[in-house]
């Protein structure tokens, strides 16, 4: 037998059948299931990488990569900043030293957390920030806020903002918390709501002076680093007994553990809708097979062997399916491009790090949603191919 029968046969049975239109509508419900799944995956997996760099990019820059603190005991102090600068030239360093405060305005009250920072060393540090001192000069006393702070208390540039601080001092026959009012001389976005209404951040003298803290001491010490990673291996060989490093990371183990369970979650229940495009292949094979028993039959009286027979049917399914796959592909690749290019959705700011839809596809998850549905294309083919393989050529002649 020919080798060109198979593709022939493929294209035959690829057509449109006016007594058995059932058929061909089932391989086109195939065909656009898998498209719209594997359009769906690409769009959703995207996103889901565009709001993992999203919020890693925003709360490793207010987190900081890497942070140098005391343990249960013991400071950081002037030396170890100069050790470290010294042992580390290629990282940036900014000490700080803070305090958890309630901030009040009128009637309104927020609590949070108040740091004292070399503004110059800290715009090295925190890019954020480092774009809002550049607009102000700050002297003792003066504070910078974030934007969502600024927005419940109605502030402005110059205003008076008060802080009542967690440390409290005698009083006669009582104790009463420090009371420090701040004068609001910038304002900062880091697109994070929770950081913007939560931290501000004054100089290192204002805060040593309120909390009665040496000029040398420190409450930790903000690190910039590219491989952060790798960095606090190198820095806690150094350190002291007494103090340790932390990465960002650390604070965010389980946000980042559910995004990528939720991830995960996502793609398998994605998959599905091809899993059941599959189905519609099988039928669709499968009454394939029913209804072209005696042509089957009478290409193996001919001679045709059982292998072309089911490579035809084998075909069949992964003409459909693979068709399908790169429909996905097209109309996926177009939807990104389209959502990328122009803002057909804006997100809440103070729910979302971004106003617009953060897309990131990796190669490793388009590899890992191409290589699935076609998978599932293949196995879903075999089935119907076996059968058609199959057929008793005797039984179906003598009833046809």
């Amino acid at each position: 037998m020919k080798t060109s029968i198979v593709p022939y046969l493929v294209k035959r049975f690829l057509r449109f059948d006016n007594e058995q239109p059932f058929i061909f509508l089932s391989a086109l419900l195939a065909f656009l299931g898998i498209t719209l799944g594997v359009m769906v995956l690409l769009i959703a997996m995207a996103l889901m990488n565009g709001f993992d760099k999203e919020f890693k990019k925003k709360l490793t820059i207010m987190n900081y990569p890497l942070t140098v603190i005391p343990k249960f005991y013991g400071a950081v102090n002037e030396d170890l900043l100069i050790d470290l600068e010294s042992r580390f030239p290629e990282l940036k360093f900014s000490p700080y030293v803070q305090s958890a405060v309630m901030a009040r305005s009128g009637t309104k009250l927020e609590g949070g957390y108040i740091f004292g920072i070399n503004f110059k060393d800290e715009a090295k540090v925190n890019s954020v920030l480092g774009e809002a001192i550049e607009k102000s000069s700050f002297s003792k006393f003066d504070v910078l806020i974030g934007k969502s702070l600024k927005d419940e208390f109605n502030l402005y540039t110059d205003d008076k903002l008060m802080y009542i601080f967690t440390h409290v001092e005698p009083g006669g026959l009582s104790i009463t918390p420090k009371i420090k009012r701040f004068k609001v001389k910038g304002i900062f976005d880091s697109g994070l709501s929770a950081y913007d209404k939560a931290y501000s951040y004054t100089t290192l003298s204002s805060m040593q002076s309120m909390l009665g803290i040496p000029s040398n001491q420190y409450d930790g010490i903000h690190v910039f680093s590219n491989d952060p990673h790798a960095d606090i291996v190198k820095i806690k060989e150094i350190l002291p007994v007494s103090v340790t490093v932390k990465g960002w990371w650390e604070d965010n183990v389980n946000f980042f553990a559910a995004l990528e369970l939720e991830k995960a979650s996502l793609f398998i229940v994605l998959m599905l809708i091809i899993l059941i495009a599959a189905i519609n292949i099988i039928s669709s094979l499968l009454m394939t097979v029913m209804n072209r028993r005696s042509e089957i039959a009478l290409l193996l009286s001919l001679g045709a062997t059982t292998a072309e027979i089911k490579k035809v049917f084998l075909y069949l399914g992964i003409v459909i399916g693979v068709s399908g796959i790169l429909a996905g592909i097209v109309f996926g690749m177009g939807g990104l491009w389209i959502l990328s290019t122009f803002d057909i959705v804006s997100l809440p700011k103070d729910v979302y790090p971004t106003t617009t839809l953060p897309l990131d596809l990796s190669i490793k998850d388009f590899i890992l949603i191409v290589s699935g549905a076609f998978v599932i294309v293949i196995a879903s083919s075999f089935y119907p191919a076996k059968k058609a393989s199959e057929v008793d050529i005797l039984t179906v002649l003598r009833n046809e």
